[in-house]
């Protein structure tokens, strides 16, 4: 058998090596013009959106006009247009002498400082009314730290030239991008980002979208797989790592994968010691609290649930994978029956990243009763996970297989805790969760609500909102909960996007309306906001993800009347 072919590295040596010399000059920029650049970049999202939702849609096996189109729309140029702008927000604050937050947004909490961070301006409250999203800080920060430290690199405390390695994710086409503007912005590094094998079709659509900073020679895009990963984290012009992955991809690169790995992971002297942040997944719950829930709260939770799971066919770091739900709750069957029956109403897809058919059939494999709901055998129910060593409750599917999670609890307090608890200490990873309460319920039981969003140990928590969305903000701050090392990385260490620059952060908490528009007015949680464009089951959600798209790139009041118009027939 012949030896495989030596790798040719001579464009990515001329890569790094680009960046390195222009390195000083970005560090140099002045604000105006990092502004001025983000200005430019939107109109250039807006020519690339819809090819990027075409090649995305092309690789998963479906058409740019499917409505599962609109999670294409939302994961890559609505999420890229929404950071710019949220950057954008912020850094002309800092143009005009202000803080990079509002004094009224820091608040002293119950011994907390919390920093409202979303919505941040007009349009947010009119666009997504009723979202709203805080940043908890770690214990013992005061409200006079947080003031002081945020924005760090554009307030006398610049970083020095550096060039970042971004090793870029293959499921969500907006994770790369994401993290070369928050290398770029918030840390002030030149940024070479290597394209994931999985999506490597959107490189052309990034370098378009990153044109002046390509020519500059600040950004550089490039493909490869592992080799071409592997050559670049030990490169001696690579000062920092950021990678969104697994924690097995973290291991490979800091401890190696020779036979002395464990040894150096034990005596904590890595392989690579490069400064590192990383974003790697985890088991997501979703905590279902016992309510008054009427026939349409059921339906529409159970949208919410499946969305979560059937989103980008599953293969989200944050997808729900155990529902937890009260084992003495009337209300039990019937979200349950509702969650089969949007299963089943889906129109066909396929689960396409790597690896998705063999985890399927394993989950299916372990657990006799599994339910295989719609067209095809890509959406599977584990109604009754009861094994404390069950696979779905230590592993990560990456795929559209929800397993359920049966807990006591007489009431919802004793419930909550029990849920809490649970999520913490039996399922592996800290980056997403999400808590689905009736109002009237957290209104009967404030103390215990409120215990259990404070004690859930994830760095994004969704109330009535799944934690994904957390990621599209750019407002919010990204990662997993504080406290991994190195030597037990978890769900990652560090925070991406953030564009309020914000230091000291323990974790965000969404939270969303409970029911729609009309509806919520009745529920507890009125707001304006229809059925979320980014629900699966939402009839109109790409027309809505499109224009919605079409005005964040550029924000004439004339774009309002047409968003509204798709948005409230979905």
């Amino acid at each position: 058998m012949s030896a495989p072919p030596a790798l040719d590295t001579t464009s990515l040596d001329l890569a790094v090596s680009d960046l390195h010399d222009n390195a000083a000059a970005w560090t140099a920029t002045p604000l105006t013009e990092r502004v001025r650049l983000l200005e430019r970049m939107l109109p250039r999202i807006a020519d690339a959106a819809p090819g990027m939702v075409g090649d995305a849609a092309t690789a998963k096996g479906y058409d740019a006009a499917s409505s599962w189109a609109a999670e294409d729309w939302m994961t890559a140029p609505w999420a890229l247009a929404q950071t710019v702008s949220a950057y954008l927000h912020v850094l002309r604050r800092l143009t005009a002498g202000r803080g990079p937050v509002g004094a009224g947004a820091v608040r002293d909490r119950d011994g907390r400082v919390v920093v409202d961070v979303f919505p941040a301006t007009a349009s947010d409250r009119l666009l997504l009314n009723g979202f709203t999203a805080e940043v908890w800080t770690l214990p013992g920060t005061t409200r006079d730290a947080v003031l002081a430290d945020a924005a760090g690199e554009y307030r006398g405390r610049a970083g020095s030239p550096a060039v970042a390695l971004v090793l870029g994710a293959g499921n969500v086409p907006a994770i790369t991008p994401l993290d070369v503007l928050h290398k770029l912005y918030s840390e002030g590094h030149v940024v070479l980002a290597k394209m994931n094998p999985v999506n490597a079709y959107l490189r052309p659509r990034f370098e378009t979208v990153f044109a002046e900073f390509i020519e500059r020679g600040w950004v550089r895009f490039v493909d490869g797989g592992p080799a071409e990963g592997a050559y670049l984290t030990a490169h001696d012009g690579v000062d920092t790592i950021h990678v969104t992955g697994s924690e097995r991809t973290h291991d490979a690169i800091v401890w190696g994968t020779d036979e002395h790995a464990g040894r150096r992971r034990a005596e904590d002297t890595p392989l690579n010691d490069k400064p590192f942040t990383s974003e790697l997944g985890g088991v997501s719950p979703c905590i279902v609290a016992p309510g008054p829930w009427s026939a349409a709260d059921f339906r529409f939770q159970a949208e919410h649930i499946v969305t979560s799971k059937m989103n980008n066919s599953g293969h989200n770091c944050v997808a729900g994978q155990i529902l937890v739900v009260p084992r003495d709750w009337d209300g039990t069957e019937r979200l349950l029956d509702e969650v089969r029956a949007v299963l089943r109403a889906l129109p066909p897809r396929s689960d396409y990243y790597p690896g998705s058919a063999d985890r399927l059939d394993a989950v299916a494999r372990a657990h006799p009763d599994a339910e295989t709901l719609g067209d095809t055998a890509c959406r599977i129910l584990v109604p009754d996970i009861t094994d404390a060593d069950d696979p779905m409750l230590s592993t990560e599917v990456f795929a559209s297989a929800l397993g359920v999670v049966r807990l006591p609890g007489q009431d919802a307090p004793q419930f909550l805790r029990a849920a809490v608890e649970f999520a913490n200490d039996r399922l592996p990873g800290t980056l997403g969760a999400t808590l689905l309460v009736h109002p009237r319920t957290e209104r009967a039981h404030r103390a215990a609500v409120g215990e259990a969003v404070a004690g859930l140990r994830y760095g994004t928590l969704g109330v009535n909102c799944w934690s994904a969305f957390g990621f599209l903000l750019g407002y919010t701050p990204w990662g997993a909960f504080p406290g991994h090392s190195r030597q037990q990385v978890g769900s990652g260490i560090g925070f991406v996007h953030n564009a309020f620059m914000l230091e000291h952060v323990e974790k965000t908490v969404l939270r969303a309306p409970f029911a729609p528009a009309p509806r919520g007015l009745f529920s507890g949680s009125p707001s304006l906001s229809p059925r979320p464009p980014y629900y699966v089951t939402n009839r109109t959600g790409r027309t809505t993800m499109e224009r919605l798209t079409a005005y964040t790139a550029d924000p004439r009041p004339a774009r309002l009347p047409g968003i509204f118009a798709s948005a409230l027939r979905g």
